[in-house]
């Protein structure tokens, strides 16, 4: 990795990056609302599990729309974004990736004003000829960025499982140093899954978390609101 590319990853990985991550909890909060998370050891497993959903089915859309950014394939792109949307089975998570997606979008013709791809797919994004998902948006910008596919991987990972381990700092009772523990041990683990994740074609993402789905449709019609799923 080159001292540019690493200052990009850090800059698309850091937590103060404008996507709106801190809004979302992942099904977190339901989770600590319903004594599902209560500790360090049941937030591991549930963060662990959320890493899983997230690599085999946003990191596969991910990759996807990395190498149609690559190739200027226009079509795959859309491919990628739709066929994620229809992996998702709640409708807080659709919400989630597509306001982080189009956040995103909105960042990169910025931050990367000559790449035409991303101007295009935000310009459809606003007229809602696609979702707009955050992993197709993520694969955009790290391709403007000259980003390698497995960069892209890691810090996907790292940005799903900061997010939950950020929220339960508020909503669970454990501490800084749990949550960094936890982040050392899922992130070592997310790598062991780059190989299997980018051979997959967008058919074969796997989204079959049923707890993570139960929260989410609990939180949608529950009273708990400092998260936004």
């Amino acid at each position: 990795m080159t001292p540019t590319a690493l200052m990009h990853v850090l800059q698309f990985t850091d937590s103060t990056f404008p996507v709106g991550t801190f809004s979302f909890s992942n099904g977190l909060e339901t989770a600590a609302y319903e004594h599902i998370v209560h500790d360090a050891p049941t937030l591991e497993a549930f963060t662990r599990a959320a890493s899983e959903q997230a690599a085999y089915t946003d990191g596969v859309a991910a990759l996807h729309a990395l190498r149609a950014a690559e190739k200027g394939d226009y079509e795959a792109l859309l491919d990628a974004d739709y066929a994620l949307e229809a992996a998702k089975m709640n409708a807080e998570a659709r919400l989630m990736l597509a306001r982080m997606g189009k956040k995103l979008a909105e960042l990169g013709v910025k931050l990367f004003p000559d790449d035409k791809l991303i101007a295009r797919w935000l310009d459809d994004i606003k007229a809602s000829r696609t979702p707009g998902s955050y992993p197709v948006a993520q694969g955009l910008v790290f391709a403007a960025a000259g980003l390698s596919e497995e960069e892209l991987f890691c810090s996907h990972q790292y940005g799903v499982i900061n997010m939950i381990l950020g929220a339960a700092l508020r909503l669970v009772r454990v501490s800084h140093i749990d949550t960094q523990l936890i982040l050392q041990r899922l992130t070592a683990e997310s790598l062991t899954m780059f190989d299997a994740v980018k051979k997959m074609p967008l058919s074969q993402m796997q989204a079959f978390v049923p707890q993570m789905d139960v929260c989410a449709s609990l939180h949608e019609k529950g009273k708990m609101r400092m998260f936004m799923n």
